[in-house]
């Protein structure tokens, strides 16, 4: 039953009591959002974190949009706005908008400034009558779904008739075009899918633009006040989608769920293709290019012949438009978007954004947000909007992986080889603005393939560089080496999306260069009647590649043009000069070789999201240490001190249900600090083994130990099994190891839990398993060893980064070059921490849960680092310099702990 939970005046639907930390969190997330403000806040894994924002930010969007109804109503009853009236723009923003914008400012006459004020007035309430009208008729549409059921599936049978009869004649025409002399035809088609259509620049297009500018705004839905949620991945999309389900909110609020094409594609054809690259550039492909209108004769004309080769089933834009009146009806997931779409016969991908300006709450991964072209095309406005970004330990890593770019040189030796291929084909009929741009496309690969030191028009694996090494240079420096200065890459970046050169070029070496795009499937159920009658009849051709869907998933994973990859690396080339570097790696053989862009200010692309949303909140289990997001995101995007606030909250355990400690010294009084001169030392790894040893004694159930890396894992292992530690190991606890691969971690996982529970059944000499882990590895996130699963945590040494690394000394000098009080010195320490805190953030998963929680290295006991542990762990912490005193209270909690009684 839901808690009405109120803080102050201010109501919080709960679906139980909640928490006392769970009312502060939402309490401060609601004033943050008032205020516009960006919140950073910490809330560790079982405290409901996700029910907190779900009721938090619901409740403020209820009552930010009752009162700016309220204020509607008052402004076209009297005409007159309040003088607090809601409008869309941050509220950070607005009294310096006010005061810049004042009329009185700009010493026009009275009778001017009060014109220009009924003026703006009039045509404020003629637009809220306009929003007011649309919202209406939204209203009554899905209240009419809602409510009248048989209209629903009325819809779907009439639709279902339709479908058939479509596929029928289609089939029939399949066998038609087969049986005459239709092949001519199709090839002519494919050359006109392939030409590239005649290029304007931005410039020339203008006059041209503005009437399909106009028709698209108005065709354009008003986007209302909403929350974008965002995640890493569609794993916790979907968790979090199914708190909002069984929230009070869920029954009202009108969610969609974005995904990828990979995720929501319905098109068995195109899902076939596998690779997330492949899948986008053929669904593009079978979308209408705006490029290829000339007339509406010759667009009707190449209609009739291409339609069975260019256009998704899916992409009617009648269903499309019903799917997303069923989207706002009722909350889904992505699971249930993709059934959606199957029954509707309706593209989930392209559906569900139509949803989008309705909708209060809109939930997305990382990457449609953070990646501005993603975000444009998806139609994603933040401008006034609310941005959550939940699970952001690892925001800046996000931000930087999405926005950097690597080339090797088969890539660019292919590209090359595709291009010039493309080009001669089509070179009497591609207009100059085309050939000149592929001319350009040509000579920056064959510039890039001269700095690796090869050679473009030879084979990349034969090719030995006479030079080896990696260099690090600065974006300008780059462009001069290889001779493209005098290029405007911003000019080029355009082009490639104007023109969908790439996809072009795809589609041609799909054709012409042995890369096969997959036939269309034959329905495979059950057929009757005239349809068995008519499949029947097919020729025995165009039956044979059936069998190639079935093959293909046995074989490797194909990849897309080349010339996609390189078109990231170009467009990151246009980085400003000081926010990121080039890294040129030359390995032996040209195709081994490669070119990196590395984003060294993450700021420059969040700042973008920052500058346009109302408010922000940025959440994660586990924030500390915090001064990463205000250095790196929040200060270098220009944000004021004033407008961050933090805010991290305890556990609901109770404070004896954790035991963490530092431990010094092990039991034969070796000193503990692995460092990477003393780490695989034997003395350090037999004392690893030992106080392991002893652990398996005294720990129920399942005992985590992260080490730094799989090399020192494997070695220390090795070391054990020589040793015959290993064995003494085995005698309390089954060994499981993190495997390398990333399909075998389920498999472990659920052996290591079998063998815990088998074990705490049966009550013998084996006590449980011993998980032994990598820091940053598939088990170090998002794995949860809540109860006997992870009685005990262990974590061998600190995981510093690679000092030796180029990548990390560039960051280090760059923070160091652009921000106050030396911060360079402090990200090893921080990134460390980082990952230490996700690992051992592993074990408490609720309130009932208990684990202890060991840090083997004196480093530990340091005052810096013990303040960048989380607030929960940090308080509770005892710090033993000797093994003895270690091993008895550890010994004394597990009992207690294990054995109430």
């Amino acid at each position: 039953m839901a808690d009405q939970t109120q803080e102050g005046s201010i109501h919080f639907p709960f679906p139980y009591t909640p928490y006392s930390i769970q009312k502060d969190f939402m309490a401060e997330l609601y004033r943050v959002l008032e205020a516009g403000k960006i919140g950073i806040f910490e809330s560790p894994t079982g405290t409901g974190k996700s029910l907190s924002l779900i009721c938090g930010a619901l409740s403020w969007l209820r009552d930010f949009e009752q009162k700016k109804q309220q204020e509607e109503a008052h402004l076209l009853d009297t005409g007159i706005a309040p003088p607090d009236f809601l409008e869309e723009g941050p509220p950070h923003m607005s009294t310096n908008q006010e005061a810049s914008d004042a009329p009185k400012s700009t010493g026009e006459p009275d009778w001017i400034v009060q014109f220009v004020q009924k003026k703006e007035e009039k045509d404020r309430i003629d637009r809220l009558r306009d929003e007011q009208i649309k919202k209406k008729k939204r209203e009554e549409r899905l209240q009419q779904l809602r409510h009248n059921v048989h209209l629903k599936y009325a819809a779907k049978r009439v639709r279902q008739e339709e479908e058939e009869m479509e596929r029928l004649l289609h089939l029939s025409k399949e066998m038609l075009a087969a049986a005459g002399s239709g092949q001519p035809e199709e090839e002519l088609c494919k050359e006109e899918e392939l030409l590239l259509a005649e290029y304007e620049s931005d410039e020339e297009k203008k006059t041209v633009s503005g009437a399909h500018e106009e028709d698209e705004e108005d065709l354009e839905e008003e986007h209302v006040t909403k929350i974008y949620y965002c995640s890493r991945t569609h794993s916790q999309l979907t968790q979090f989608v199914r708190e909002v389900q069984k929230s009070p909110f869920g029954k009202e609020t009108r969610l969609v769920s974005l995904g990828s094409r990979q995720n929501l594609c319905v098109n068995e054809e195109v899902k076939r293709l596998g690779s997330a690259t492949l899948i986008n550039d053929r669904c593009l492909e079978m979308q209408k290019s705006k490029h290829e209108k000339k007339n509406k004769e010759d667009e009707k004309a190449k209609k009739r012949k291409t339609e069975t080769h260019t256009s998704c089933p899916f992409y009617n834009y009648e269903q499309m438009q019903f799917l997303r009146d069923e989207v706002l009806m009722e909350v889904k997931d992505i699971e249930q978007l993709v059934v959606l779409g199957k029954e509707t016969h309706a593209c989930p991908y392209y559906g569900s954004r139509f949803a989008i300006p309705s909708a209060q709450l809109v939930v997305l991964p990382y990457q449609m947000l953070l990646h501005a072209a993603t975000r444009h095309a998806a139609g994603i406005k933040l401008q006034g909007q609310v941005v959550i970004i939940d699970e952001a330990h690892n925001l800046i890593d996000s931000i930087t992986s999405i926005h950097s770019a690597e080339v090797n040189g088969s890539q660019l030796c292919q590209a090359h080889s595709q291009l010039s291929q493309y080009m001669e084909r089509y070179r009497k009929l591609l207009k100059a603005k085309n050939l000149m741009y592929i001319k350009q496309i040509l000579y920056l690969l064959e510039k890039f393939v001269t700095v690796l030191g090869g050679n473009v028009k030879q084979n990349p694996n034969t090719q030995n560089l006479c030079q080896t090494g990696t260099e690090l240079k600065t974006i300008n420096d780059f462009l001069f080496q290889s001779q493209i200065d005098n290029i405007n890459l911003f000019k080029v970046q355009r082009y490639f999306e104007k023109s969908m050169v790439s996809r072009k070029l795809f589609g041609f070496t799909t054709e012409y260069g042995g890369v096969s795009i997959l036939p269309s499937s034959k329905e495979q159920s059950k057929l009757t009647g005239f349809q068995h009658f008519l499949q029947s009849l097919q020729p025995g051709p165009g039956a044979a590649p059936s069998s190639a869907p079935g093959e293909d998933e046995g074989g490797p994973p194909r990849l897309g043009s080349p010339l996609m990859q390189i078109e990231s690396f170009l467009a990151a080339l246009t980085t400003a000069n000081q926010d990121g570097r080039v890294i040129v790696s030359r390995q032996g053989s040209l195709s081994q070789s490669s070119l990196r862009f590395l984003l060294l200010n993450p700021s420059v692309h969040f700042a973008q999201v920052v500058k346009e949303c109302r408010a922000m909140i940025i959440a994660g289990g586990t924030m500390q240490p915090v001064a990463d997001f205000r250095e790196q995101l929040l200060e270098c995007a220009g944000v004021g001190t004033e407008r961050v606030v933090e805010f991290s909250c305890g556990h609901v355990i109770p404070p004896d249900n954790i035991l963490p400690i530092v431990l010094c010294s092990g039991p034969s009084n070796q000193q503990l600090e692995f460092i990477y001169q003393k780490r695989e030392l034997p003395q350090m790894m037999d004392e690893v083994g030992r106080i392991l040893c002893n652990l398996c004694n005294v720990v129920p159930g399942g005992l985590v130990c992260f080490f730094s890396s799989y090399d020192y894992l494997h070695k220390i292992h090795a070391h054990w099994k020589q040793s015959g530690l290993l064995t003494r190991l085995a005698v309390k606890k089954k060994i499981f190891q993190e495997p390398n691969r990333a399909n075998q971690v389920e498999q472990v996982l659920t052996e290591y839990s079998k063998c815990i529970k088998r074990c705490s059944q049966v009550k013998g000499v084996m006590t449980g398993a011993l998980l032994l882990s990598v820091v940053g590895g598939k088990m170090s996130e998002g794995i949860n060893f809540s109860d006997d699963l992870g009685r005990c945590v262990v974590m061998v040494g600190m995981p510093y980064p690679n000092i030796k690394s180029l990548e990390l000394q560039e960051k280090m000098a760059y923070l160091d070059q652009t921000l106050p009080n030396n911060p360079g010195k402090s990200l090893m320490e921080n990134l460390c921490m980082k990952a230490v805190n996700q690992s051992i953030g592993r074990a408490i998963r609720h309130r009932q849960d208990f684990a202890s929680i060991l840090l083997l290295d004196q480093r530990y006991s340091r005052p810096s680092i013990l303040a960048k542990l989380p607030g929960w762990i940090r308080d509770q912490v005892e710090i033993k310099t000797a093994f003895g005193p270690a091993f008895a209270t550890l010994r004394k909690f597990h009992r207690e702990k294990s054995d109430p009684s």
